[in-house]
Order: C-alpha cells, then structure tokens, then sequence
C-alpha cells in the first residue's frame, strides 16, 4: 500500500502563483508513476500532469502547459506541483495519485492505483 498525503493549497488571485507538495510513505518502491488530477464541482476529474518516476518523463494537460510544472524529490519522496500564472478556471480539488504501470502521458484516472485526500485551489478574478 501507498499512502498521499498532499498540502500547499489556498486561495490566490488570479496570476499568482502555488506549489502543491504530496508526501508518499509505505511501498513507494511498487509506483512507477505519479500524477495530479483536478476536479471541480460538477465536473470530472481531470489529468493535470504525470511523471514517471524512474526516468523522470513529465506530461500535461493542455490547459495547464507552460503554467504548471511536475517534479519530484526521490530522496523524499515528495511529488511536486508548481503552479503558475493561475486562472479562475484552475479552481479545483487537487488529487495526488500513484499507479504500478509506468505511463506515456497518464491523464486517464483508470491507470492509478492510490490516492490522496485533497487539497482545495481556488483562484479568485
């Protein structure tokens, strides 16, 4: 089992700027790729970007390219999301996920295999 535990969220106008961080404890060693998704209420939940772990390949969503930056400490294994030049649209509930496969452009929730519990972003205009 792998448990996330994700911090960093807040609310920022819009243009700033957060970093989410997800501390991942127990059998790290199983995940071969992380992600962030996002939802919003009334909607699905969304990909946002993926790495994977071993050989640190990162993906994104369109919406987020060039704003949103994947990164990841091993030695802590601390996942990482830097979020830049936000948008009202951002606002979400943001979800660290881990998964056993490694993945080419991981966005399908399907493919994981752990979660974490949250952490609300609210970009205000």
């Amino acid at each position: 089992q792998v448990q996330l535990v994700e911090s960093g969220g807040g609310s920022v106008q819009a243009g700033g700027s957060l970093r989410l961080s997800c501390a991942a404890s127990g059998s790290t060693y199983s995940t071969n790729s992380m992600g962030w998704f996002r939802q919003a209420p009334g909607k699905e939940r969304e990909g946002v970007a993926q790495i994977n772990t071993g050989g640190g390949s990162t993906y994104y969503a369109d919406s987020v390219k060039g704003r949103f930056t994947i990164s990841q400490d091993t030695a802590k294994n601390t996942l990482y999301l830097q979020m830049n030049r936000l948008k009202p649209e951002d606002t979400a509930m943001y979800y660290c996920a881990a998964s056993r496969f490694r993945m080419v452009n991981g966005m399908n929730r399907l493919g994981y295999h752990y979660w974490g519990q949250g952490t609300q972003v609210t970009v205000s205009s």
